[in-house]
């Protein structure tokens, strides 16, 4: 999915997004100085933090969040290109990945991509919204959205293990871990979920009168208010899928 950023509004009020990132980390255990691609680096926060062990390459399609991520980080290589179409003169020793597959509507693409730039032995380590991910928040906007004559379309593809696991092995990937655990995630504000859907939900409002956005947001985040909204702050009830996958040695 082509999704455009607002890198300042994300970089400043959604830092969790990178921050829960931190953890994946730990779970990429090639020697250092390999070579690392950060898929969906964004504003390459991230990537800095891969640096200081490993040689990185930082991929994304936006060139609002490569623009912060080249002004930032100056000593580290970002190419502007697709999940699902680059393609790497030398193959990556680990791929890392935070956020970013439940973005891509062809996610069987994209993992053949993934493995084709992949060593033999290599590590690709990700997460991503796991089946469920902001159901509250999905739910009430469908509801928003129907009040208002409007059918609502969610703009993400979230996964279970069941569904993701094959897809990995299909392409020649032994699954090491996966787990899919629920994490409640609180929002910067008063306004904190219509921040949050103005942020991620975007191509479901497309031809959504402008008067009609506002108002269905607030109807949703009326909707959400005795579920996710607890001692002043809001929520958002994520859901995350966690996976580390090798690519088998081929003979």
């Amino acid at each position: 999915m082509k999704k455009e950023w607002d890198e300042h509004n994300y970089s400043e009020n959604f830092k969790f997004v990178h921050q829960y990132g931190e953890k994946l980390l730990d779970l990429i255990t090639v020697p250092a100085g390999s070579f690392v691609v950060d898929l969906g680096c964004g504003n390459g926060t991230l990537s800095a933090k891969l640096a200081e062990k490993y040689t990185v390459l930082g991929i994304d399609m936006s060139p609002e969040m490569l623009r912060k991520a080249k002004q930032d980080h100056p000593n580290i290589r970002f190419l502007c290109d697709d999940a699902c179409g680059f393609s790497l003169e030398k193959k990556a020793d680990a791929v890392f990945s935070n956020a970013v597959f439940h973005w891509i509507e062809n996610q069987d693409k994209l993992i053949e991509n993934i493995a084709e730039n992949l060593k033999s032995g290599g590590e690709l380590v990700f997460e991503f919204g796991g089946k469920g991910c902001a159901d509250t928040v999905h739910q009430a906007l469908g509801k928003a959205f129907a009040e208002y004559g409007y059918e609502y379309r969610m703009d993400f593809n979230f996964r279970s293990i069941g569904e993701f696991a094959p897809l990995l092995e299909r392409h020649g990937f032994q699954v090491e871990y996966a787990r899919l655990y629920g994490r409640p995630t609180p929002q910067n504000g008063e306004n904190g979920l219509q921040n949050w859907i103005n942020m991620f939900v975007t191509s479901a409002f497309n031809g959504v009168a402008a008067k009609d956005k506002e108002q269905i947001i607030q109807r949703a985040a009326e909707l959400c208010r005795p579920l996710l909204f607890k001692n002043g702050v809001w929520y958002v009830d994520y859901v995350r899928l966690l996976m580390k996958a090798v690519k088998i040695e081929r003979v």
